[in-house]
């Protein structure tokens, strides 16, 4: 199977939360695949956490977009350490909110700076990371007599089969990387001796398997 060139995602929501001189700072992260659901996350938590010192936040996203914001800590404090740790860990496609609840003591610039970067870092760690690749959408055709041997051919080359369709013909839909989509044209041409076609459909974001 052709490799695709992957970026890396959070493997799921989560909330993970820390406390520095009885200070709280709990890190709610997210996917999000656009600004405006990023915002509209940001704004969710604000609206959870409305009694909170500070919710602080950043954001980044495949497109190159990127974002932080303070929320009123001192300035450089809280959004751009949060948004160091999404750069170093090359995620993308995540927003991320440190909820604070001030504990009573003063933590100093450089003591908010590793606050904030070490709660989204331990946030990251808590909910893990997957790689993640682009797709393009292939529909395969085939008489009901060879279907199930290029099923089975397919998966044993490691193709992805999202789907197997069945009416006058099996329909099996295919994930191929989007760089590999003419290889895979080829190669089922000599697996099917021309006999079957693909028709090209539109373009996915799929979670891959770890490397090994």
């Amino acid at each position: 199977m052709t490799d695709t060139p992957a970026t890396t995602v959070i493997a799921r929501d989560g909330v993970h939360e820390i406390e520095i001189q009885r200070s709280r700072f709990r890190c709610s992260l997210a996917r999000v695949a656009t600004e405006e659901a990023a915002a509209e996350f940001v704004a969710g938590v604000r609206k959870q956490h409305w009694d909170a010192s500070h919710n602080c936040s950043a954001f980044r996203l495949g497109s190159g977009a990127q974002r932080s914001s303070d929320d009123g800590e001192p300035a450089g404090t809280a959004g751009v350490p949060m948004l160091e740790v999404l750069a170093r860990r090359e995620l993308t496609d995540v927003v991320a909110v440190v909820t604070r609840y001030f504990g009573g003591t003063k933590l100093g610039a450089g003591g908010l700076v590793r606050a904030y970067g070490r709660a989204v870092s331990e946030a990251v760690d808590a909910v893990g990371t997957l790689r993640r690749g682009r797709f393009r959408t292939l529909e395969i055709s085939a008489a009901h007599a060879e279907a199930g041997r290029l099923e089975h051919t397919l998966r044993a080359a490691g193709h992805r089969i999202a789907e197997v369709g069945y009416d006058s013909s099996v329909r099996l839909t295919v994930h191929v990387p989007e760089a590999g989509v003419e290889a895979f044209r080829q190669w089922l041409a000599e697996q099917t001796a021309g006999t079957v076609t693909a028709t090209t459909g539109g373009t996915v974001e799929l979670d891959l398997p770890p490397a090994r």
